[in-house]
């Protein structure tokens, strides 16, 4: 009963963020762009005013804000979130055409960034003050301080032309997805999944390391200890599991932000993916494209830290749901 209480309240407060970031969105679009801007994107600076007026009143924008707004509301109720000014096509469309590459980038870079840094931080935090622990401290800071825009050039620099001069073609320039094969696929997507994993891994490596390290100076960790346990048992099977409450905590905030769209990573390595679409589309003043994304990558949070809720109880039989 108290899980189905919890789940009730998440859910309708989820719903809540929905609805206030995609008013918030729709306000700011649709209010401060000029639908005489939009119609004069779309019909060509040479537009005489009457076939501005009647492309603005063919999309609806002539009428009162909050008329569109209502009609915003119906439509998303129903799933419809409206159609592409530039292309032409249902925005549900446009997103699925072009989720499956961020979600592909997404998937290897947050397996990749959470093995290494996973690893790295259990193995810092278990020893502590080592050489090891200095090396990947310096580490982290440069990867937390290194932009992501400026690795990715780095590896186009380093890595990407290097080898695109010789006959190791691992690195593919195709697009490439997972029903081609998983060679194909992961050439194509290796440099972004690195580009990701650099800067994140040295974010969970920090992350871990702290929550490990505080975690085994608990109460419960020197009982265990007194009893006689294995180091490794106690570590793997009483410390972990806990050390990792804030790391899935802070999964679930990057794993639903990175699924709206990861805008630089794209925008370097020219995959079509979402996050690109959406920069070209406000480029181009293609609203309901750019308001669509927005209400997926808001989506996805509330969804991605609602499991991560779920997954407490789980972690650290300490937790509650009440």
């Amino acid at each position: 009963m108290n899980m189905l209480r919890f789940m009730v309240r998440r859910v309708l407060s989820g719903l809540v963020v929905i609805w206030v970031v995609t008013t918030a969105t729709f306000f700011l679009f649709f209010k401060a762009v000029p639908e005489q801007a939009v119609a004069r994107l779309l019909a060509g600076k040479a537009a005489s005013p009457q076939v501005l007026h009647t492309v603005a009143r063919n999309l609806g924008l002539t009428q009162p804000i909050l008329v569109q707004y209502w009609h915003f509301l119906g439509r998303l109720v129903h799933g419809n979130l409206g159609k592409s000014y530039y292309l032409q096509e249902p925005v549900t469309t446009v997103i699925k055409q072009f989720l499956p590459v961020t979600v592909s980038l997404v998937i290897g870079g947050v397996l990749l960034w959470l093995i290494v840094g996973l690893a790295v931080g259990i193995i810092s935090a278990t020893r502590a003050r080592s050489l090891f622990d200095r090396i990947s401290t310096a580490g982290v800071l440069a990867g937390v301080s290194a932009p992501t825009f400026v690795v990715g050039q780095l590896l186009l620099l380093l890595v990407f032309l290097p080898l695109s001069k010789t006959a190791f073609h691992w690195i593919s320039q195709t697009p490439a997805s997972i029903g081609n094969g998983f060679g194909k696929w992961s050439g194509y997507f290796v440099l972004g999944w690195v580009t990701l994993a650099i800067v994140q891994a040295a974010v969970y490596t920090r992350l871990s390391r702290g929550s490990l390290l505080d975690t085994l100076g608990e109460d419960y960790i020197r009982t265990a200890r007194a009893k006689g346990l294995s180091e490794r048992r106690v570590l793997y099977r009483h410390a972990l599991r806990s050390a990792l409450t804030p790391v899935v905590s802070q999964l679930g905030v990057d794993l639903g932000a990175l699924l709206g769209g990861v805008l630089v990573v794209e925008q370097v390595f020219g995959f079509q993916g979402l996050g690109f679409e959406t920069v070209q589309s406000i480029f181009r003043g293609d609203t309901p494209v750019v308001l669509g994304t927005v209400i997926l990558a808001t989506f996805f949070v509330v969804l991605c830290n609602l499991i991560v809720d779920m997954l407490y109880g789980v972690l650290d039989p300490r937790v509650r749901i009440i």
